[in-house]
């Protein structure tokens, strides 16, 4: 991206400008928060510009926070990574508690399957046989952002 001081005509609408074009540029390959697009460009130009660029992308509907919470929850179940983690994941971009109930509601009640697959997957079928392997394991599942409640089911 260019720097600020590079642009012949270096108003406030010129900045905008060229923060949007870059915008959809990245968007176009995929989706990012708000949240993500700020810390791009806080570097290139000032608050109150990168704030109008993101709000005008807003209202063409080209960034969408709905978008890019549906679309992470989707690769991160994929990937198996449980709800707890997901939910940070969209805080740390400040996506809305609404938004993230919202994105996570396709996936009510498949958590408890997706860590016994993810718990076969790494440790086999046979069940914990101590008190020692079910914490290791407990543990794992608790690494990749399972509940106690989604964990606490399995058992020897």
């Amino acid at each position: 991206m260019k720097n600020c001081d590079t642009f012949e005509d270096n108003s406030e609408e010129a900045l905008v400008a060229e923060l949007i074009s870059r915008a959809y540029k990245m968007l176009m390959r995929r989706e990012y928060s708000a949240e993500e697009l700020r810390k791009r460009f806080r570097n290139f130009a000032s608050v109150a510009t990168v704030q109008t660029a993101i709000e005008r992308l807003i209202a063409l509907d080209a960034q969408s926070d709905e978008r890019y919470a549906e679309m992470l929850c989707r690769a991160r179940y994929n990937a198996g990574k449980g709800p707890v983690r997901i939910n940070h994941d969209l805080s740390e971009q400040r996506i809305a508690s609404e938004i993230i109930e919202s994105a996570m509601a396709e996936y009510e009640g498949k958590w408890k399957a997706l860590a016994d697959e993810i718990r076969v997957r790494k440790f086999g079928e046979k069940p914990p046989e101590n008190y020692s392997e079910w914490t290791r394991q407990a543990r794992f599942l608790q690494q990749r952002g399972f509940s106690s409640a989604q964990i606490d089911h399995f058992d020897g």
